[in-house]
């Protein structure tokens, strides 16, 4: 599978994470700031770059009913910037739930206010790439 990229796109931060090089196990690696949709694609082509991964994965907002909505239509807009800064693969994953599951574990380790606020991206990037090389690995 070689080391991949977790994104979670957000309009203010941009949570991300990598995998260790055999695809097993997702890590925080930081949060990008920016609200300019190139301007994130861009840092996040430079940090896929510096961190030598093979495919970029990332959290595709899907309506609970299966729609698409205008969170969609954004992420996949930075997909494609993205896609064209970096020549990877960029696979578009169901994030369903992701941030729920990131607050619920910060809720369990009693994490709260500007600490939360600070990781709840970067761990939502962790729980997304994670699904992703799980459910891959399920398919085998």
């Amino acid at each position: 599978m070689g080391k991949l990229m977790g994104i979670d796109f957000g309009d203010v931060r941009t949570g991300v994470a990598t995998s260790d090089p055999t695809g097993l196990i997702a890590s925080g690696a930081g949060c990008i700031q920016s609200t300019n949709l190139r301007r994130t694609a861009e840092i996040a082509a430079e940090m896929a770059k510096e961190k030598g991964v093979t495919a970029i994965v990332v959290g595709h907002p899907i309506n609970m009913n299966g729609t698409l909505g205008p969170r969609s239509e954004r992420v996949r807009a930075f997909a494609a910037i993205l896609s064209e800064l970096t020549e990877l693969p960029v696979i578009l994953h169901d994030e369903r739930l992701s941030t729920a599951q990131a607050h619920q574990m910060l809720n369990l380790t009693s994490t709260h206010g500007k600490k939360r606020k600070a990781v709840i991206d970067e761990m939502s990037a962790c729980l997304i790439l994670q699904n992703y090389m799980d459910q891959q690995r399920n398919m085998k």
